[in-house]
C-alpha cells in the first residue's frame, strides 16, 4: 500500500493511500476513522480524488457520520 498524500483538515486527518488498482481515503477524527475505496477504473485520475476530499458537502456528510459514531461509542460504553 503507498501513501499518496496525508491532508491534514481543520478537525480531522485524511490519508490517500493507492493499493491494488484502488484509492483509500481514510479520514480519521480522535479513535474513530472512516475508510472509503475507490476503484481507480472509476475515475478518470487522481485528481479526482483530491476533488472528492475538498467537496464541503462530502467532507460534511463525514462529520455528521463521526459525530453518530461518537454518539454510538459513548452509548455502548456506557455499559462499563
Amino acid at each position: 500500500m503507498k501513501v499518496i498524500a496525508q491532508i491534514p483538515k481543520e478537525d480531522c486527518h485524511v490519508t490517500l493511500f493507492s493499493w491494488n488498482g484502488k484509492y483509500i481515503v481514510k479520514i480519521e477524527q480522535g479513535l474513530l476513522e472512516q475508510t472509503y475505496k475507490i476503484n481507480a477504473m472509476d475515475i478518470t485520475g487522481e485528481s479526482d480524488v483530491y476533488n472528492l476530499i475538498e467537496n464541503e458537502a462530502f467532507m460534511q456528510s463525514v462529520r455528521t457520520r463521526f459525530d453518530a459514531m461518537n454518539e454510538s461509542l459513548q452509548i455502548a460504553m456506557d455499559i462499563f
